[in-house]
């Protein structure tokens, strides 16, 4: 029988909410309404600047009474702080869980028929001690789940699973032109809806008010998106991050990641489609998915 791969994702952590108004107080404060999340329902969502720059990015997972953030371990302290900076008299507490739970990403296409998920985003079952979820935000992205830490060498076997590396997931991720963390999403500077965060269901426009929602929803309603996050491939040697893109001889984006010969790019949408952009002289190759090729339509 076929192994299907699955990534360990160690730069991820684990941060609980818990508390009697944990739900009430994340939902004053995120993008993503959290009265969609339930126990079969996973989310996405990012909590924004009042100026509306993404800070964060996580995943959000119902579990007994508690709920669970996958995010940037790296990140993890300081979202803390910032979140401790809203909590005034709520009845919330957060525990870094990452030691508790290992975070896992299962990128083929057989993942989700693998573990019986419905083929819906953010769909989610408990296998034992085990929490396993479609992505939220798109479901060409596979599968997650969050494995208890003491166990993921056995569990693993037990469900056919085949160890690859991290960075053979961010290369499917990469590819399909979803953005995940601060090197993708530097914090502060990252606007929501240049990242797409619209069309993969991490931004909801009907739930009231959220940090930075006036800014984000002034420029859905004015169509004020003049650039896009959007997968690139390097036709020579990768340039770093940070590097600008030119259209002959013009200013049009810069390069946001690098993964070997693939990237994102935050790029004007006139250049979109566009043959003859560059970085340094390096040719680079615009390759939007099918997903985006639908928003970005007329």
């Amino acid at each position: 029988m076929k192994r299907l791969a699955a990534a360990r994702l160690d730069h991820r952590g684990v941060l609980a909410v818990a508390g009697q108004d944990a739900r009430t107080f994340l939902q004053g404060l995120l993008t993503n309404d959290l009265n969609r999340l339930t126990a079969d329902r996973a989310l996405w969502a990012a909590l924004l600047s009042p100026q509306g720059r993404v800070l964060f990015d996580f995943g959000l997972i119902e579990a007994e009474n508690t709920i669970l953030l996958d995010v940037e371990h790296q990140a993890l302290a300081e979202l803390v702080r910032r979140l401790s900076l809203y909590r005034l008299r709520a009845q919330v507490a957060f525990t870094d869980q990452s030691a508790t739970w290992t975070v896992l990403a299962l990128p083929e296409a057989d993942a989700v028929a693998h573990f019986a998920l419905e083929p819906e985003r953010g769909r989610v079952r408990r296998i034992g001690a085990a929490i396993v979820f479609v992505d939220p935000r798109l479901v060409e992205l596979g599968v997650r789940a969050l494995v208890p830490a003491a166990m993921v060498a056995s569990w693993m076997s037990e469900h056919g699973l085949e160890p690859v590396s991290a960075e053979r997931y961010a290369e499917h991720r990469i590819a399909l032109g979803v953005a995940e963390g601060s090197a993708d999403l530097p914090p502060g500077k990252a606007l929501p809806l240049e990242a797409n965060f619209d069309a993969l269901d991490v931004i909801s426009f009907t739930k009231g008010c959220f940090v930075g929602q006036e800014v984000t929803a002034r420029m859905e309603h004015r169509g004020l998106v003049r650039k896009r996050l959007v997968p690139v491939r390097f036709l020579g040697s990768p340039p770093p991050a940070g590097a600008t893109v030119a259209l002959e001889g013009r200013e049009v984006g810069e390069i946001r990641s690098v993964l070997g010969a693939r990237g994102l790019a935050l790029l004007r949408s006139e250049a979109l489609g566009r043959a003859h952009l560059e970085v340094d002289g390096t040719e680079i190759a615009v390759e939007l998915p099918s997903w985006l090729l639908e928003e970005l339509q007329p």
